[in-house]
């Protein structure tokens, strides 16, 4: 074989995912990290670590704003700004509409009930006790899972954990944590390690998807009862009230008081014996605090960055969107948890310096989404803002009248599994001119009701003939013709649906407008060089840069180039 051939051979192979054992240092360049630390922070949208930069410490926050790569104007391109869609979205480079997250929830077509996304029926609970079902009182979309096991079977296309596990033929490392099951799930992929809390058991878990057993760090971490030490202790201010812009804002009346933790400084956990112990927990930086002590073992008990082959550790942190949803994030509690955050990432930034060296590490920050202002906050200033009622769309006295016009045995939606429409099967079943025109009805309908921006069916979406400003555009970008519904419903800007099976909440997420799309985007660590980039960028960028700096082939799903600006000192 000729030089040619034989080099074209190998590429070919290379671009197929098979490894060559002689092209294995080919792969992973000399001049490559020994660990990647993807830190994602739940619901931070981008401009709240600039609005409290000046509060900062030197090596959270600080440090990777001044020593890295930082990119001003990244957005998620998709509409559905959820935990999983944007999770899922990062460690893929991929769009939902490919990845198939398309949201937290989805409707089975095939069966009618709702799918939790990281449920999979087929794989257990490694610890017996940890019945998800206590896991819902301020995550309840969880609610909607028929099974306790959790796998990543619904990713449709590989992540960047995968792509670094296969370049390595298996030998790297790959580690995923966070409070939520599908924080760590989601970045961990097919082919690595999730670990997530559950407050049923007050421990961390995984599935046997994953495993048979623990790995002995995990259990001896524990067996300390880690969340014990916060038993009959408050979260109480790191400071004077006089250090915080909200500090006078401490009671604010759209704020939300769960299960004794009130809406006011100091805010009790209660004992460990009691039934909301854990969840109060995660409504604080002590869910962070876990998330970071767990994660500091998992860097011990599996070596991460201990060789030349480079590991991968995802940290998610959660508190940041669990305080947002009950306080907002223009709130005293939203302010110190920020305040809070910074320090644990700085600690956890000094553990990895010191275990590998930040310049052995590559470190790469962002969030699954960004967040809106309580409705009370912007109506403060005059800014029209408000909650929408999805009993507008279920209980609609002429939608249901659509029902008897068109001649139907069953009720026209079959499900509002926001931001989804689902017509009823008898509906989609018909003729194709009657179907339109009962759809249009309903598209007619929903549109007229208060707070709706725009609905848009997904016949729309597949034909190509929404394509006409970015909004509409991030809708395309969200839709699965297998799990997407039938109409997607838009709401006006600074609406949103607050209730959670009960729950009130103050804010939330999972529009297409920029303050649910605009996240942190931060390359730092390494050998990268410090700068900062102005040009809006899109989320499914990260992943292909994270490849392009390992020398290893994008995820299969990825279709962006790598960012411009993410450079070495060397180059």
């Amino acid at each position: 074989m000729n030089f040619h051939k034989k080099n074209l051979k190998r590429a070919l192979l290379a671009f197929a995912g098979v490894a060559l054992a002689s092209d294995y240092t080919a792969a992973f360049p000399d001049e490559r990290p020994r660990l990647v630390v993807q830190v994602t922070v739940d619901q931070l949208r981008a401009d709240l670590p600039l609005r409290h930069f000046d509060q900062f410490g030197e090596g959270g926050f600080r440090w990777l704003y001044e020593n890295g790569a930082v990119f001003l104007d990244a957005h998620h391109a998709h509409s559905n700004t959820e935990t999983i869609v944007g999770h899922t979205t990062l460690a893929t480079g991929a769009h939902p509409s490919v990845h198939g997250m398309v949201g937290n929830l989805w409707m089975d077509r095939a069966t009618g009930h709702t799918i939790y996304n990281v449920e999979d029926g087929r794989y257990r609970l490694l610890t017996a006790d940890a019945d998800v079902s206590a896991d819902t009182e301020i995550d309840p979309t969880q609610r909607a899972a028929r099974s306790e096991g959790r796998s990543p079977s619904a990713i449709l296309v590989s992540t960047i954990a995968d792509e670094i596990r296969l370049a390595s033929q298996g030998n790297a490392k790959a580690i995923a944590v966070s409070v939520k099951d599908r924080g760590a799930i989601a970045m961990a992929g097919h082919s690595g390690a999730a670990y997530w809390f559950s407050k049923a058991s007050a421990e961390f878990v995984t599935s046997n998807y994953y495993a048979d057993r623990y790995p002995d760090w995990v259990r001896e971490f524990n067996a300390t009862s880690p969340a014990a030490r916060y038993s009959d202790q408050s979260w109480e201010l790191a400071k004077a009230k006089t250090h915080y812009r909200f500090g006078q804002a401490d009671d604010q009346p759209w704020e939300t008081s769960v299960a004794g933790f009130g809406r006011t400084f100091p805010h009790p956990y209660g004992s460990a014996e009691s039934r909301y112990f854990t969840t109060l927990l995660t409504l604080s930086p002590a869910g962070d605090e876990l998330v970071l002590d767990f994660a500091k073992q998992a860097i011990l008990g599996e070596q991460l960055g201990k060789d030349a082959t480079p590991d991968y550790l995802s940290v998610s942190f959660s508190s940041t969107d669990y305080v947002g949803h009950v306080f907002g994030p223009s709130s005293l509690e939203a302010e110190d948890n920020l305040l809070r955050l910074d320090q644990t990432l700085s600690d956890l930034l000094a553990f990895v310096d010191e275990q590998v060296g930040l310049d052995n590490t590559l470190v790469i920050l962002s969030a699954d989404h960004g967040g809106a202002e309580a409705p009370g906050t912007l109506n403060e200033l005059g800014i029209p803002s408000g909650y929408f009622d999805p009993d507008h769309i279920s209980t609609n006295a002429n939608i249901a009248a659509l029902q008897g016009n068109f001649g139907l045995q069953e009720q026209v939606i079959a499900s509002y599994t926001a931001p989804y429409i689902y017509l009823s099967e008898e509906v989609l079943a018909l003729p194709s001119q009657k179907r339109e025109a009962l759809t249009a009805a309903v598209v007619e309908e929903v549109s007229a009701l208060p707070g709706v921006a725009a609905v848009v069916s997904s016949t729309a979406v597949s034909s190509g003939q929404i394509l006409h400003n970015n909004v509409l555009n991030a809708v395309a970008n969200n839709f699965h013709s297998e799990r997407s519904g039938d109409l997607y419903v838009v709401l006006e800007p600074h609406y949103f649906i607050n209730d959670f099976d009960g729950l009130t909440v103050a804010s939330t997420h999972g529009s297409p407008w920029s303050y649910d799309t605009h996240v942190p985007l931060i390359f730092a660590g390494w050998k990268l060089q410090p700068t900062q980039v102005n040009q809006k960028v899109a989320t499914v960028a990260v992943a292909p840069t994270i490849s392009q700096l390992l020398g290893i082939k994008s995820p299969s799903g990825a279709l962006s180039p790598p960012l411009v600006g993410v450079r070495a000192h060397s180059q």
